[in-house]
């Protein structure tokens, strides 16, 4: 905390505006406790007594300053719970397992916010209810600290709290602590015991995690458009945290942006952008945020982000609307004089390829018609012509087989019925002579 002049010497003081300004900077919520009242009387004080100027400039400025600062942070805080409330859904029925933590499923996301929180702490990251019953606190670090787990023990009170207040009975609490690539499981103790209280910590260390491997195997599956699964979707959102570099874990955040947008299932590239914008929290920085704001055009998250974009461009908006709407008039009525000329055109450019198609069609027709007919006729000419040999010849062999059948009733012999009907051999008297009937 931090170590604030009295006021009642402030306000004695004719030149403070300084020192305020310095508290203000550092601590930005402070100054809405403590000195905006005093920012107001001094506003009071010189309306009614035009006293002061100069230190009432000065400390308006510090207000506006403070006030804005202090929009900054809640933004942020903002932020984080809009993507909160879009994974809250989605988070359902996924696991920290691929974490290296043996929990039950996630059953739902619990709200973050305790009852207690001062004016300079901080936010609890994530709260989850658990499928076993459980509540699960989870935070991100990328440094070991044994003061922190003062803080979790803190969390925890504040939950507890929480459920008291709510007069709803305070489930077991599991203190989930995941350290980034900077910290290795060698450094860290996972137990905090002062006696009457021994909190145990469940840790995961992301320093464990191939980052690599991962990222390249998420953008073999991203490339080739395969739906990832529960796990490669958890590590989705964690393993740009797995690097040690500061500057290298902002670099993977844009990288893993960069590869989410790629996602073609759409579910799945809501859950990795909104998980990505929640657990990076904290390293994010405003490039990579906006692209995930644009990238979620139809969540509850783009909603917000879209209605405050609206906001800030409506003042702009109204001032170019009247030149907008000139513009649109002119442009309209160039764009159906245009259009016009185009329609008839290509009306008559139409009207004309269609008559050359149809008379095309028609020529092309009548060809292939001739042909057609031409050669039906040739080859029913040849049909009927065939035809007509292989009657006369079937008629042709009938009546030299009765002439044959006639000669051997009155009795030729074989050699004077061959002299006589050359189209017979021998063998076929004999054969013919065998076929009849005795006489």
């Amino acid at each position: 905390m931090l170590l604030l002049p009295n006021l009642f010497i402030i306000k004695e003081t004719k030149d403070c505006t300084d020192c305020i300004r310095a508290i203000i900077l550092a601590n930005v919520k402070i100054f809405l406790f403590l000195y905006k009242p005093y920012i107001i009387e001094q506003y009071e004080l010189y309306n009614k007594e035009n006293l002061n100027v100069r230190e009432y400039n000065k400390l308006r400025n510090c207000l506006e300053i403070g006030e804005m600062q202090m929009n900054l942070q809640e933004i942020a805080y903002q932020n984080k719970d809009i993507a909160s409330k879009a994974l809250a859904e989605l988070l359902k029925g996924k696991s920290f397992r691929v974490y290296g933590l043996n929990l039950p499923k996630i059953k739902k996301v619990l709200p973050t916010n305790i009852p207690t929180v001062k004016a300079n702490e901080l936010r609890i990251d994530n709260l989850f209810e658990l499928t076993d019953g459980t509540a699960a606190i989870v935070d991100y670090e990328s440094d070991y600290d044994n003061a922190d787990k003062v803080k979790y023990l803190n969390y925890m009170t504040g939950i507890a709290n929480r459920y008291l207040n709510e007069n709803k009975k305070c489930p077991k609490l599991r203190m989930i602590v995941i350290y980034t690539g900077d910290i290795r499981r060698e450094q860290v103790s996972t137990i905090y015991d002062i006696g009457a209280i021994k909190v145990n910590i469940e840790a995961a260390f992301l320093s464990e995690l191939d980052a690599e491997g991962i990222y390249r195997r998420l953008k073999e599956k991203v490339d080739s458009g395969t739906l990832l699964s529960d796990e490669e979707l958890m590590e989705f959102i964690i393993f740009p945290l797995a690097y040690r570099d500061k500057e290298e874990k902002k670099k993977k955040i844009h990288e893993a942006v960069n590869l989410a947008i790629l996602i073609q299932d759409r579910k799945q590239q809501i859950f990795i952008l909104a998980g990505i914008l929640t657990f990076t929290d904290k390293l994010i920085d405003k490039e990579a945020a906006n692209k995930i704001r644009r990238a979620i055009e139809m969540t509850q998250v783009a909603r917000i982000f879209e209605e405050e974009k609206q906001q800030a461009l409506t003042q702009v908006a109204r001032i170019f609307e009247e030149e907008k709407q000139q513009a649109l008039i002119q442009a309209a009525k160039t764009f159906e004089e245009e259009k016009r000329q185009a329609v008839e055109e290509a009306t008559k450019t139409f009207e004309e390829e269609k008559r050359q198609a149809v008379e095309e069609a028609a020529k092309t027709f009548e060809e292939e018609k001739r042909q057609a007919v031409e050669e039906a006729a040739k080859t029913f000419e040849e049909e009927k012509r065939q035809a007509v040999e292989e009657t006369e010849e079937r008629i042709s062999k009938k009546s030299v087989r009765e002439l044959v059948v006639r000669m051997i009733e009155k009795g030729y012999s074989v050699e004077e019925i061959v002299s006589l009907v050359p189209d017979f051999a021998q063998e076929d008297v004999e054969v013919l002579r065998k076929e009849l009937p005795h006489r």
